[in-house]
């Protein structure tokens, strides 16, 4: 069954391309991952697109020197599945028009236009749910890491912009029903909900933090 829409989420820190995958019917009946565990990475298919993928595709939440197995997992986890879209239907393609869609959005230029920037400093929730429905004017999905022990005010881990299945358009992340479950249960594991309304923490890279 064919999707209603592939969703790209991007990260914080900086607010990195994470991946492109399916938010709609669902790609099998049973998951939307890992369509087709036979369909393995290769890194040679993606070799001009090296320069792009580590800037706007790293690891942000677990940084490693071996940036391929981040690629890999993505690949093998939401590519193969998104492949069944002629316009996503190889590894040079999956990769390719995710990041086109990441520079199309631009996403962190946006956010610095409204003044949100990574900071020591908390800013509500709301901040940046009005300044992306005001320049995209469709509803997204944030995702939240829960405070650290011994704090008060939850993180940003995750901005999700959702796109139509037939012409990649921007639309809302409004998806109920099971595969919003599902989606927010793969969130869940990397352990972030949605953003509860109030403050919100934006932090640096942790190397720039004072």
């Amino acid at each position: 069954m064919a999707p209603r829409a592939v969703r790209v989420a991007l990260l914080g820190w900086g607010l990195a391309l994470c991946c492109l995958w399916c938010a709609g019917a669902g790609w099998r009946p049973d998951k939307g991952e890992e369509c087709n565990r036979s369909w393995h990475f290769n890194i040679d298919e993606i070799k001009d697109l090296m320069p792009d993928m580590k800037i706007y595709w790293p690891d942000v939440i677990h940084p490693s020197s071996n940036r391929t197995q981040f690629w890999k997992h993505e690949w093998e986890k939401h590519g193969t599945c998104a492949a069944q879209l002629d316009a996503l239907n190889s590894e040079r393609k999956y990769f390719g028009k995710s990041l086109a869609l990441y520079k199309q959005v631009d996403l962190n230029s946006m956010l610095l236009k409204f003044g949100i920037k990574p900071s020591i400093n908390y800013y509500h929730i709301a901040d940046f749910k009005d300044a992306l429905t005001r320049v995209y004017g469709v509803v997204p999905k944030i995702q939240c890491l829960p405070p650290k022990q011994g704090a008060q005010v939850q993180t940003i881990g995750q901005i999700e912009l959702c796109f139509t299945k037939e012409d990649l358009h921007l639309r809302n992340c409004s998806e109920p029903g099971e595969q919003e479950a599902r989606l927010a249960k793969g969130a869940a594991a990397r352990g972030m909900a949605v953003c509860e309304y109030g403050p919100v923490f934006y932090p640096p890279p942790a190397e720039t933090q004072p």
